[in-house]
């Protein structure tokens, strides 16, 4: 599993299923660290498979008074039993309201092979080293254009910066093992840099 480094102090938060350890090595960071510490930003850990525990749900109420750039992660995607749908909904009743500005596809086999932005619509298809980047079809437009245009108007009315100033928490699909979305969070990581 590759590594990333950061110049940033970065706590990750999560129940033991959704794998926050192994999100904090990839990414750096303390995993479940106590909050008397000065962090440039959060990494909340979900498995849609196993909920969201009290204690995350608990960190993530004490993070709101510091107003810390969060970012939600959801892992164990190749399991059939939930969804990334799932952990974003668990997400927006347990948390607060989350951006999704990605959507995972599915390959033939049912396991998580892409995501499409609804930014701009480009599909990245991680079955391939190094990805591919690519318009998306047709029909997966017409599919997500609901979700794209509440994502839109959920980033236009926060503004740019949003992410970084602790008021828009992306969720984001990872699987670590495949890269899926591991761009992506490097990409959000990146704007919390000084």
């Amino acid at each position: 599993m590759p590594k990333y480094t950061f110049d940033l102090n970065l706590a990750i938060f999560g129940h033991e299923s959704a794998y926050p350890d192994l999100v904090a090595e990839a990414f750096g960071g303390m995993v479940n660290p106590k909050l008397d510490a000065e962090f440039d930003g959060a990494i909340f850990v979900i498995n849609p498979n196993t909920g969201i525990d009290q204690e995350t749900i608990e960190n993530w109420q004490k993070l709101d008074e510091f107003v810390l750039p969060r970012l939600i992660v959801v892992t164990d995607l190749e399991k059939d039993a939930a969804d990334f749908d799932d952990a974003v909904l668990m997400a927006n009743r347990l948390f607060d309201q989350v951006a999704t500005p990605y959507l995972v596809l599915h390959g033939d086999d049912g396991i998580p092979c892409a995501v499409i932005s609804l930014f701009d619509m480009m599909v990245t298809d991680y079955s391939t080293v190094p990805p591919i980047k690519r318009a998306c079809e047709p029909e997966h437009e017409t599919l997500v254009q609901e979700f794209r245009d509440e994502y839109i108007e959920l980033v236009t009315a926060l503004g740019e910066g949003a992410f970084a100033a602790g008021v828009l928490f992306p969720a984001i699909p990872l699987w670590l093992e495949k890269n899926l979305g591991t761009d992506i969070v490097i990409s959000y990581l990146n704007q919390l840099k000084k």
